[in-house]
């Protein structure tokens, strides 16, 4: 087994922007890129760029080389990912021996185990479900006899969970303020491992941020609910986590947040129709940073940004 990675420390603020490879980066993707930017280069610190293309079958390699293509559309610097010193190592799906060395520090933990129910199992079962409409998986696997495994084992294989305490995990996020839930009865156990061999997000992403030194993690609102989980497992693995700093949505008219099957708001749109100083200048805009809509370049929007301006409610694309 290789040794352990050790953890990069630069002694500064360190940010970063980690998109998944699946299509062509949308408004709301970009105004995410900016503000993670902006807030670590406030502080004169690092952003690294790291290519989270875990699932093999949705992210493509013409679609990193693409989205490495409009970051330098727009004029984005990274001090470490792709195209930089030891670049390939940003990209999750070259890191499978680092996630297997700190998968199995938990497995030896005895905090993982095989799970068998499928996903129409959990919504249909009696399971309570959170606010996002997923079934709170109540550890239905998590004391199975040997015989009952190899019954399992014979019709399909296991994805892993990890146990989960009946007590409050909290953080404090720097924009939404103090966080807590009960991750037992509020999630339930949660998966690492799936059935296919990949790890899933929550897991990878802990293990990248901590070892790529990121003191602060910069993202949208929707991934409020998953931190907590992310916190339990940098306390089981040993690390420190970092700040948090959850941002509003973009969102249009109806009130949706933006897909990227919005081809209308996607950079192919932009780069034919605007300047990168047009789009920096609308984002800075809508967050409240600036009082009228202008052509910002990169180096203005960074003396401009300030955390606090930033609206609590989602903004709306008009």
């Amino acid at each position: 087994m290789m040794p352990f990675e050790e953890p990069e420390f630069s002694g500064k603020t360190a940010g970063r922007f980690a998109p998944s490879p699946s299509g062509r980066m949308h408004f709301g993707n970009i105004y995410a890129c900016l503000i993670s930017y902006l807030s670590a280069r406030k502080k004169n610190g690092e952003w690294i760029l790291r290519i989270e293309d875990l699932d093999r079958q949705r992210c493509k390699k013409e679609y990193s080389e693409i989205l490495i293509d409009d970051l330098k559309w727009f004029g984005f610097d990274w001090n470490r990912g792709p195209q930089k010193k030891d670049g390939n190592s940003y990209f999750q799906s070259n890191r499978s021996d680092v996630y297997e060395q700190y998968f199995n520090k938990l497995f030896d933990s005895g905090l993982i185990y095989d799970c068998f129910c499928t996903r129409s199992d959990l919504f249909s079962s009696s399971a309570p479900h959170n606010s996002d409409g997923i079934p709170v998986y109540l550890g239905n696997c998590r004391n199975l006899s040997e015989k009952q495994k190899s019954e399992f084992l014979e019709k399909k294989l296991p994805s892993k969970r990890i146990m989960t305490p009946d007590c409050e995990v909290s953080f404090l996020d720097r924009h939404y303020g103090s966080q807590k839930i009960n991750l037992f009865r509020e999630t339930g156990d949660f998966i690492v491992r799936r059935a296919d061999g990949n790890f899933s997000y929550n897991f990878a992403v802990v293990v990248d941020d901590a070892l790529m030194g990121v003191t602060e993690v910069v993202r949208g609102r929707d991934l409020l609910s998953s931190t907590h989980q992310q916190i339990y497992l940098y306390e089981k693995l040993g690390f420190k986590p970092p700040q948090y700093f959850h941002i509003p949505l973009i969102v249009n008219e109806q009130g949706k947040r933006l897909s990227k099957r919005d081809k209308d708001l996607d950079m192919g749109y932009f780069r034919k129709n605007c300047t990168s100083e047009e789009i920096i200048g609308k984002i800075m805009f809508m967050c409240g940073f600036i009082e009228k809509e202008e052509k910002i370049s990169l180096p203005e929007a960074v003396s401009l940004y300030d955390e606090k301006k930033l609206p609590a409610e989602d903004i709306c694309k008009n």
